[in-house]
């Protein structure tokens, strides 16, 4: 198994933990999509607590990426997102967390 393989199974994993319905093939992909950054222990995981880290994801995945509009609501997904994968979860895979924002926003068609 590659060490992509690796990754996805892990995320696979811990979404199940958690309780999270995530397709397996959109997980692999926005996997893929993050490219070395899995590989990297804090750049894999997203911290709910720094604001800095909360506004790169707004600003790099929501707006950037995905393509949506800064508002009231992409800070709200994110809450949404980093509470489905619980408060106290110290590792909060930046994979799954994005799964969880790209299902939000029905935007899967960028992972066509």
């Amino acid at each position: 198994m590659s060490k992509f393989d690796e990754k996805v199974a892990l995320y696979e994993a811990n979404a199940k933990e958690l309780g999270l319905k995530i397709p397996a093939d959109l997980l692999r992909k926005v996997t893929k999509g993050l490219g070395p950054s899995i590989y990297l222990a804090d750049a894999s995981l997203v911290s709910g607590g720094d604001a800095e880290e909360v506004a790169r994801v707004k600003n790099n995945f929501l707006i950037k990426k995905l393509g949506l509009k800064d508002s009231a609501e992409l800070d709200a997904a994110i809450a949404e997102a980093l509470e489905k994968m619980g408060k106290s979860n110290r590792n909060k895979h930046r994979a799954i967390v994005y799964t969880l924002l790209v299902m939000k926003f029905k935007k899967e068609s960028i992972y066509g």
